[in-house]
């Protein structure tokens, strides 16, 4: 009798540990500009490929190359790098603050900057964003008072969200920014939900889901993909593989995808992968994914490769788990420089223009600051009184009952 085999059980493990030599090896890089791009009303099953490719635009040398190539005009990428000057400005800011003590808690989007500033420009007002804690460049990027971040932020007598929320978990109807869960899978099934009903209404507005790579592990991620693929739902589901989750590299929530668009084709969702790091390709996606959304076409995943350079929060060490110059070894690069780069290469921008704009923009930022830490907190305590967090949340009560109940002695 042939004797069985003992069983293992397969952990995944990250290729380096802190102390080891960084290793991207394993990312695939294709060409900037050699990866196709499919009409907007093509079959998700005749555009498998580009869910284990990388669509890139910028090449090394800073020009942008391929079918992806042109979505945006030099004026717009000129703004699109500033506001993600902006919102890295913004960051420097906030963590030197939590760090001073001024709020208790902040996560900074260092060199994902490009995601969330880049695809906020192709959707158009009405649209509805179901973000995650690192897409504060929606909001940047659509015109959002800074000075009002903060004072959520900084929890004080401004706080539009009267200290209902941890800081960093903003919202905005009206700038299409639904309020953050910190229960981060939570988002994708109501984002479809949302979308759902505004197909539902014969209305013209789309939403956007996000989530990051680790929060694809939860079982929201794969209901949402249910109903999003079974109804047509017009939603693009963003995934922002940023290589980490808080301490858990992208291989443990990966599995054996190979990678995480391509868990969409298992649904019949066209899936897409981009250089997060890469504005002018993630814009040009997006541009793609938002119309295929509009015409009907359903919905388009699209993930994001990209790489947390900073911590997780300012709670977290990163060099327990990785690498201290791991992010060095990235090999997309800084989203902000290389379309510095690119502008120049255009003939549109110089080193010197761009010295003057760091200095301008973080002068706007100290300026908002200044603004936000004039107003004290809430009340004595630190944070809302018991009438601000009720207030909006329950109706007023009718003018008769409150004379009944005072009459009663309550």
């Amino acid at each position: 009798m042939t004797e069985t085999a003992k069983l293992s059980l397969h952990v995944p493990e990250p290729a380096v540990r802190p102390g080891g030599q960084p290793d991207f090896s394993n990312v695939k890089i294709p060409k900037a500009g050699s990866v196709p791009r499919p009409e907007v009303d093509a079959a998700p099953e005749d555009m498998r490929e580009l869910a284990y490719s990388i669509i890139r635009v910028l090449n090394r040398s800073g020009e942008a190359v391929g079918p992806w190539a042109g979505s945006l005009t030099d004026e717009e990428a000129l703004a699109g790098l500033r506001d993600m000057m902006r919102l890295r400005a913004f960051d420097a800011r906030m963590v030197m603050a939590q760090r001073q003590g001024k709020t208790s808690f902040y996560m900074q989007h260092l060199g994902e900057e490009a995601v969330s500033t880049a695809f906020r420009k192709a959707l158009v007002k009405g649209d509805m964003n179901f973000p995650t804690y690192r897409q504060a460049g929606l909001l940047i990027a659509g015109g959002f008072p800074m000075v009002e971040m903060m004072n959520q932020i900084y929890s004080n007598e401004l706080d539009p969200l009267k200290g209902r929320q941890l800081p960093v978990l903003y919202s905005s109807k009206e700038h299409g920014f639904f309020t953050i869960s910190g229960n981060l899978a939570t988002q994708y099934v109501q984002a479809v939900g949302w979308a759902m009903a505004s197909a539902i209404k014969g209305d013209t507005k789309i939403a956007a889901a996000w989530i990051g790579d680790g929060s694809t592990a939860e079982s929201d991620f794969h209901s949402a993909l249910v109903f999003a693929s079974t109804y047509k739902a017009p939603v693009i589901l963003n995934i922002v593989n940023n290589q980490w989750a808080i301490s858990t590299f992208q291989g443990i929530a990966r599995g054996g995808s190979g990678t995480f668009a391509a868990r969409g084709l298992g649904f019949g969702i066209p899936a897409l992968r981009v250089d997060g790091n890469d504005y002018l390709a993630v814009h040009a996606v997006a541009k793609w994914a938002a119309e295929r959304a509009r015409k009907n076409l359903g919905p388009t995943l699209v993930e994001y490769v990209t790489y947390r350079a900073g911590a997780h929060s300012t709670s977290d060490d990163p060099s327990a788990y990785r690498p201290k110059t791991e992010s060095e070894a990235w090999p997309l690069g800084d989203p902000i420089l290389r379309l510095k780069n690119h502008l120049i290469q255009r003939g549109v921008w110089s080193d010197d223009r761009h010295k003057q704009a760091e200095a301008e923009i973080t002068d706007e930022v100290i300026q908002a600051q200044k603004q936000a830490e004039a107003h004290g907190t809430l009340h004595a305590g630190g944070g809302p009184s018991v009438r601000d967090i009720f207030e909006g949340v329950y109706a007023e009560m009718p003018p008769h009952i409150r004379r009944q109940r005072q009459k009663a002695g309550y």
